[in-house]
C-alpha cells in the first residue's frame, strides 16, 4: 500500500493524516477482520493522593494535660483520634472534618485558659493590694 493509498484511506475511516498502521492491524485487516480502527481500551488507575491531613494530636495532648478549661482540650484529643483512624482507613473527608472539629476545640481550649489565666492574674493582683492596703491602714498608719 502506497503512502497515498493508505493516506486517503486513513482520511476515509476518519483517522488523522499522519497515522500508520501498525503491523498488528495490518494483520487484523488482512485476516478479515474489523476493517475501522482498533477499539481503543483504556484501564482506570485509581492512585490514591497522599493528601496531608493535619489530626492535631499533639496539640490535643498538650491541651488535655496543660489547658483543660471546660474539658475542651480532652474533647478536642478525642476528635484528633477519629480524625486520625478516618485518615488511617482511608476516609479523606471524614479526616478533615474531624480534624477541623478538633482544631476549633483546641483554639476553645487555648483561648479560654489564656482569659482565665489572665483574669485569675488580674483578680488576685488586685485583691493582694487591696489586702496590702487594709493591712497597712489597720496598723495606724
Amino acid at each position: 500500500m502506497s503512502h497515498t493509498t493508505q493516506t486517503v484511506f486513513s482520511q476515509a475511516v476518519g483517522l488523522p493524516p499522519n497515522y500508520e498502521k501498525t503491523q498488528e492491524e495490518h494483520e487484523v485487516a488482512i485476516l478479515g477482520g474489523t476493517q475501522g480502527p482498533v477499539p481503543a481500551t483504556s484501564t482506570v488507575i485509581n492512585i490514591r493522593s497522599d493528601i496531608a491531613v493535619p489530626d492535631h494530636v499533639v496539640w490535643s495532648l498538650f491541651n488535655t494535660i496543660f489547658m483543660n478549661t471546660c474539658c475542651l482540650g480532652f474533647i478536642a484529643f478525642a476528635y484528633s483520634i477519629k480524625s486520625r483512624d478516618r485518615k488511617m482507613v482511608g476516609d479523606v473527608i471524614g479526616a478533615q472534618s474531624y480534624a477541623s472539629t478538633a482544631k476549633c476545640l483546641n483554639v476553645s481550649a487555648l483561648v479560654l485558659s489564656i482569659a482565665l489565666t489572665i483574669s485569675l492574674i488580674i483578680v488576685f493582683s488586685f485583691t493582694s493590694v487591696q489586702l496590702s492596703k487594709a493591712i497597712y491602714d489597720s496598723q495606724g498608719h
